[in-house]
């Protein structure tokens, strides 16, 4: 039974990202998500009481791996290999997760109205964090000074791209989707720029 109820809720999480990166969470109706996962309408109520409570959990599908993605942060390791890790975590979350990273992107962009008190201090206490290890690594003169937020504001919107603006990327790459290869030529890329550019001056 637990197997059953663990993959409605699966089925209903992934179609509800699907409906909501398509059309917002105002626009989408649950009977289009129970559509999608194949599922009875009702079954959307039962596991989620609401489509608030839904469009919520899709949010949080996004923020625990957002957060993992911080865990090789450290002020005392190597940059290019904490920066490298950091990268190729975001384009995995482009890469597995686009319609819950569209959905993310929306909310932020909307003022994060949904996000509770406690996600919203999880994610600036991440992105301070970062930023910090950045600049510890600036005064070592480990890394080139730069403005260490406009680095991670960089590193986001260079990695982030590839699941908020997918169908440009599909246009202009005549590819219908981005095969394993793409993303790791996509992180490649994103990593040699990052690093060369926070290459100490000295070097």
């Amino acid at each position: 039974m637990s197997t059953i109820r663990e993959r409605n809720k699966e089925l209903i999480l992934r179609a509800a990202s699907e409906e909501f990166a398509d059309k917002g969470f105002a626009a989408t109706k649950t009977s289009d998500i129970a559509a999608k996962a194949g599922l009875p309408k009702p079954n959307v109520y039962y596991y989620f009481k609401s489509k608030e409570n839904l469009y919520r959990e899709v949010l949080e599908s996004i923020i625990e791996p957002i957060l993992q993605a911080s865990t090789p942060f450290n002020a005392d390791g190597v940059p290019s290999e904490v920066l490298s890790g950091y990268i190729r975590s975001k384009i995995r979350i482009s890469r597995d997760l686009p319609f819950a990273s569209k959905v993310f992107a929306s909310e932020i962009m909307h003022g994060a109205p949904h996000l509770s008190p406690d996600q919203v201090e999880q994610l600036n206490a991440q992105a301070k964090h970062n930023i910090e290890c950045i600049q510890t690594w600036i005064d070592r003169g480990q890394i080139a000074p730069l403005d260490p937020h406009h680095l991670m504001f960089s590193i986001w919107a260079a990695t982030q791209t590839y699941a908020d603006f997918d169908w440009q990327i599909s246009v202009v790459t005549g590819k219908a989707k981005l095969a394993d290869e793409d993303y790791e030529a996509a992180a490649q890329t994103i990593i040699r720029l990052v690093l060369k550019g926070c290459e100490p001056e000295s070097a």
